[in-house]
């Protein structure tokens, strides 16, 4: 028959119940070894010649105390060992503690509701990229001219000279015949659906994937915060310090350094501690992270040129903008 499994409670009740009594054998050693010395210079010095002057005195003191003193420093010595050692595995028990309320919390389906809504917009994201796939050739009338008032997000490619000449309607690409993004449809984008219900959410997320480059931040994002959760790291959980739109503008434009230290307005330590730690342990994590971080730095380059101050503003609050500067701080981006 299997023994039942030592909770960490019960490990914890064990090692101090456990815990070594006030005095020792090391002790008890030590205070007979220092009796038996006594008593032999003890009878020495009755039996033997008496020097006499300041140095046979000296060094009849220093033949009494000195391996009197050696031998309780050992035993102090010994002693400070065994209470760190103690210390150490009572701090292993909570680290197993801690951990064993982790693993049973996550068995026992009690997931934090950002995890399952995370997961919810990675199922719903594979559905619509999957219906994409299958009806690419099906256009929202609605969205098909653009209107005054929907500002693109993405600087729209330059026509070349040489691709002037009308082409057949069958060799149209589809990129051409589609409305580009707008400013408030990436902005929604990128910030996720807040729940299955988002419908507004979801219709800004199926436009941003019909765009090539933003389809390649959000999957980057998708991916980073996913890895996150894992670690019990939420973006709507950070409350980063907010930076002015000229700092954004000045990371567009390729500054790096201290100059935009305020981009990285993360000052979770704890979040920080584990993101870091979690790079420097798991390299699919870590190259997850830098290409979030260069996928990033492409497509906001772009957004930048069209975006206004309050477009900036806007962004920074989504929760890719927030991964960014969590990833920014622990890469030394901000330096």
């Amino acid at each position: 028959m299997a023994e039942p499994e030592e909770t960490p409670r019960s490990l914890g009740s064990r090692l101090r119940g456990n815990a070594d009594p006030a005095v020792t054998p090391t002790e008890w050693i030590a205070a007979v070894m220092s009796l038996l010395w006594v008593v032999a210079v003890g009878g020495y010095f009755l039996t033997g010649p008496v020097e006499s002057g300041v140095l046979g005195y000296v060094l009849t003191l220093l033949a009494v105390f000195l391996p009197l003193a050696l031998i309780w420093a050992a035993v102090t010595t010994l002693r400070s060992i065994r209470s760190l050692r103690e210390e150490s595995a009572r701090l292993q028990a909570t680290v197993e503690a801690m951990r064993a309320a982790y693993v049973a919390g996550q068995q026992g389906g009690m997931r934090p509701s950002v995890e399952r809504k995370l997961d919810e917009i990675a199922a719903a994201t594979k559905h619509t990229e999957t219906a994409l796939a299958s009806f690419n050739s099906r256009r929202d009338s609605g969205l098909s001219v653009p209107s005054a008032d929907r500002k693109a997000a993405l600087v729209p490619p330059q026509p070349q000279p040489e691709a002037e000449q009308p082409g057949l309607a069958l060799g149209t690409p589809s990129e051409s015949l589609r409305a580009p993004l707008s400013v408030q449809d990436f902005t929604r984008a990128v910030q996720f659906p807040e729940s299955p219900d988002d419908k507004e959410g979801f219709r800004a997320l199926r436009l941003a994937l019909e765009d090539r480059n933003v389809a390649k931040l959000i999957r980057a994002a998708q991916d980073v915060l996913t890895l996150l959760s894992q670690e019990g790291i939420f973006m709507d959980d950070l409350k980063p310090e907010r930076a002015r739109p000229e700092l954004w503008r000045k990371f567009a434009n390729g500054e790096r350094g201290r100059g935009i230290a305020a981009l990285g307005g993360v000052r979770d330590r704890s979040s920080l501690a584990l993101t870091a730690g979690r790079m420097r342990e798991d390299p699919v994590f870590r190259d997850a992270a830098h290409h979030f971080l260069r996928t990033f730095d492409r497509v906001f380059s772009e957004f930048e040129k069209v975006a206004s101050d309050q477009d900036l503003s806007d962004l920074a609050e989504t929760r890719t903008a927030r991964a960014f500067m969590l990833f920014g701080r622990v890469t030394g981006t901000f330096d």
